[in-house]
This record gives C-alpha cells, sequence and structure tokens, in this order.
C-alpha cells in the first residue's frame, strides 16, 4: 500500500467534492422537496462532484515532483 501525502487545502477540497457528490445523490433519493427542486438541485450538486473527481484524483494520484527552474549558469 502505498500512501500519499496531501495539504490541509488539498483534503478540503476532496472532502468537498464527495461531499457535493454525496449530497447531490441523496437529494435526488429523498422527498423532502418539490419533484423539481429536488431534481435541479440535486443534479448540479451530483454534477459539481463528478466533474470536480477528475482534478482531486489528479491531484492525488497525478503528483508529480515539483519543476524547478535554474537562471544563469
Amino acid at each position: 500500500m502505498s500512501s500519499k501525502t496531501l495539504t490541509l487545502p488539498e483534503f478540503g477540497f476532496i472532502v468537498a467534492t464527495r461531499g457535493m457528490l454525496g449530497f447531490g445523490a441523496g437529494l435526488l433519493l429523498a422527498g423532502k422537496l418539490t419533484p423539481d427542486a429536488r431534481r435541479a438541485v440535486g443534479i448540479a450538486l451530483a454534477a459539481i462532484g463528478a466533474v470536480s473527481t477528475i482534478p482531486a484524483a489528479m491531484l492525488v494520484f497525478g503528483r508529480r515532483p515539483a519543476a524547478t527552474l535554474q537562471i544563469g549558469a
């Protein structure tokens, strides 16, 4: 098993996107709002969570060493 080191903002980003995806899915399945409102909010939150999965995955799995720039000799 490999380990990943995340900064607090990176961790917060990942947690927030997972939360939006889950909350959106929950709204789609719940019956507390009118059907039109539930559908609109649920789809929006689920879409935001799903689309933000790509940068979150790249953040965790696509980490490369920081590039350095040398100026001069």
